[in-house]
C-alpha cells in the first residue's frame, strides 16, 4: 500500500514567529558578538587608527574595521613592561585550584547528602545553599578581617579560599542532583561484594564524571571572571587580571589599547575553553535534570 505524505500548512502566525525568532536570533548574534570582534581588532590597532572616523558613505564603517595596519605593541607593553604574564598565572592557579578544591569537597559532601539519611538532613542542604544567596558585599568586611588576621590577604591561597567558599554550596547544590540520578544499586552491588562506602563512590564516579566536569568548568569560570575577592583578598601578591585590567584606567590616562588587549587576554582563554568542551558542559548539566 503506497504511503500517504502529510502535508502539513503553516498559519499565518507560526510563519510571523518563525520570521521574528530569525530576526532576534540575527540580532542577538551580532549584538553579541560585535563588541567582542571590535575589542579584539581595536587590540591590533595604534591609537590613532583605533579613533578613526569612517569615510564618508561608509555608513557601515568597513574600512574602519579593517583598513589599518596590524600592531603587536599593546600585547608587548602588557606582558613586557605591566607584568600581566603574573596576573595571568596568578588568574590560572587560583581559578584552577577553587575548582579542584570544591569539586572534591563538593562531591564528598554531596554523596553523602544523596545517599545518607540523618536527621535534619533537609535543613542542613537548605542552610548549605542558603550560603551562596548572600550577597558577596554584605560579608567581604568580615571576610577581609578573618583573611588579615590569617596573613592570607595577597597570597594566592587566600584567594583560592575565598572563591572556594562560595563556589563550595553552590558546588554542594548542584552535585547532589547528579548522584540523585544514579541508581543505588549499583553501590549496593558493590558493597555486597566486600567493597566498602568509598570505592563503592568510586564505582559510580564515571558515571556523574560529565556532571563534575561540567561544574569544574563552570567553578574555573565564576573565579576567573571574578572582581571584587581579586581586588580586595588578592591585593598585593594574587593580583589576578580583571582588577589589573581596571588599573589601566587612569585619572590623567586611558590606555585604550592596553584595555582592549587585556580584554582579549582576559575573554578569549573561557571562550576557547567552552567551545573545545561545550558539547560535554551541557551534557553536564543535563543529566541531573531528570531524576529516574
Amino acid at each position: 500500500m503506497a504511503s500517504r505524505e502529510v502535508i502539513q500548512y503553516e498559519t499565518p502566525a507560526i510563519k510571523a514567529l518563525k520570521w521574528f525568532s530569525g530576526i532576534f536570533i540575527a540580532f542577538y548574534v551580532v549584538w553579541t558578538v560585535l563588541p567582542i570582534f571590535i575589542m579584539i581588532m581595536s587590540s591590533f590597532k595604534d591609537l590613532l587608527e583605533a579613533f578613526k572616523l569612517p569615510a564618508v558613505g561608509d555608513w557601515l564603517g568597513v574600512t574602519v574595521f579593517f583598513d589599518f595596519t596590524p600592531t603587536t605593541k599593546h600585547y608587548y607593553e602588557l606582558f613586557a613592561n605591566l607584568g600581566f604574564s603574573t596576573y595571568l598565572f596568578n588568574s590560572l592557579v587560583a581559578a584552577a585550584g577553587s575548582a579542584l578544591v570544591s569539586v572534591v569537597l563538593g562531591s564528598m559532601c554531596a554523596y553523602s547528602l544523596s545517599r545518607i539519611e540523618f536527621r535534619g538532613k533537609g535543613d542542613l542542604f537548605f542552610w548549605i545553599i542558603s550560603t551562596r544567596m548572600a550577597p558577596v558585599v554584605a560579608v567581604m568586611v568580615p571576610l577581609y578581617w578573618i583573611f588579615r588576621e590569617l596573613n592570607l590577604v595577597g597570597t594566592l591561597p587566600g584567594l583560592i579560599l575565598a572563591y572556594t567558599t562560595f563556589n563550595l554550596p553552590f558546588a554542594i547544590w548542584i552535585l547532589k542532583g547528579f548522584f540523585d540520578n544514579v541508581p543505588y544499586a549499583i553501590e549496593e552491588a558493590q558493597m555486597v561484594d566486600g567493597a566498602t562506602r568509598l570505592q563503592a563512590l568510586r564505582a559510580i564516579l564515571p558515571l556523574v564524571a560529565p556532571g563534575i566536569g561540567a561544574f569544574l568548568v563552570l567553578c574555573i569560570l565564576f573565579a576567573w571572571n571574578d572582581y571584587l575577592f581579586a581586588a580586595i583578598i588578592g591585593s598585593g601578591g594574587a593580583k589576578t587580571l580583571p582588577p589589573a585590567t581596571r588599573e589601566l584606567v587612569q585619572p590623567q590616562n586611558i590606555q585604550w589599547g592596553q584595555i582592549m588587549a587585556a580584554g582579549t587576554v582576559t575573554t578569549l582563554p573561557m571562550m576557547l575553553l567552552g567551545l573545545v568542551i561545550r558539547k560535554y558542559l551541557v551534557t553536564g548539566l543535563t543529566m541531573g535534570a531528570v531524576k529516574e
